[in-house]
């Protein structure tokens, strides 16, 4: 059985009447999970959440998990840290571990330090723009941080690809940024929400478009978007269907609320069934 492997926090979400499970870590583990991969998460969190069983986690204890609010507003999220667990960092990964066919990581808040990334060079290994490229202020309020001074400029050079969303990224230096990251890693995955997603690899870039789907919480659908991309291209797709088998993987999550919409492998190949002309172009 192959093994997949991702580190950063899980998240207690801000929910109606108190807290639900969140973060890369969660979203992308369980994904992993319920495609039959042996799933191994490396986390700092208070506690252990019975909706990760199955998921071997490897804790980091903590007094606190790390607490964010989103707060949407049509397609625009707003974020608020309310509590940060610990950092983690190559320290913290056990030795075998790093031969995992599959690595992601996904910081949330900046919790995954960028030399990490140095110790896996067998296996795939994805990077989640996201929690790097974020600013927290001391009343907790998330605004994006600039590309050009992102603190995990190190990480890119062991990765192979890099997932980060249109949310990420200020819109004036999208580009310019893309197109700089493009020509050191592999692959870039640029998620749009319901707009698609752009995939760049090896300097070629091609779209594709979102997959329908009756959206209810679009939260975690990135993270869900990387994992797939990155088992799908471990189990013999070519980036480009990497890319259609993730799209429909992450049309499904967001039809649940949290991580109860992370679909197993049997949904995800009825969606892709149902949607044959949905390919990168």
């Amino acid at each position: 059985m192959p093994r997949f492997l991702v580190v950063g926090h899980l998240v207690e979400d801000v929910a109606p009447g108190g807290f639900r499970l969140g973060g890369t870590a969660a979203y992308a583990g369980l994904l992993a999970h319920r495609l039959g991969w042996e799933t191994f998460v490396l986390t700092a969190a208070a506690s252990e959440p019975p909706e990760l069983e199955g998921v071997h986690l490897l804790r980091l204890p903590s007094i606190l998990s790390t607490r964010i609010h989103n707060i949407y507003e049509g397609a625009h999220r707003r974020q608020v840290v309310l509590a940060r667990a610990p950092s983690l960092g190559p320290e913290h990964v056990p030795p075998d571990l790093t031969a995992c066919d599959a690595a992601l990581l996904g910081p949330v808040a900046g919790e995954v330090a960028p030399e990490t990334a140095a110790l896996f060079r067998g296996g795939l290994l994805g990077l989640c723009a996201q929690g790097w490229l974020r600013e927290v202020a001391p009343d907790g309020s998330v605004r994006p941080r600039s590309p050009s001074c992102w603190p995990a400029e190190a990480a890119l050079e062991h990765a192979w690809a890099l997932f980060v969303s249109d949310e990420d990224l200020p819109a004036a230096e999208a580009l310019a940024a893309l197109e700089g990251w493009s020509r050191r890693v592999p692959v870039v995955a640029f998620t749009r929400g319901e707009r698609g997603a752009d995939i760049c690899y090896r300097g070629r870039w091609r779209h594709i478009d979102a997959f329908p789907a009756a959206a209810v919480d679009p939260t975690g659908a990135g993270d869900v978007f990387a994992a797939a991309f990155l088992i799908a291209v471990h189990e013999g797709a070519d980036p480009w269907q990497a890319a259609r088998f993730a799209s429909a993987a992450a049309s499904l999550t967001v039809e649940g609320e949290g991580v109860a919409g992370v679909p197993d492998r049997q949904r995800v190949e009825e969606r892709l069934r149902a949607y044959p002309a949905i390919v990168c172009r």
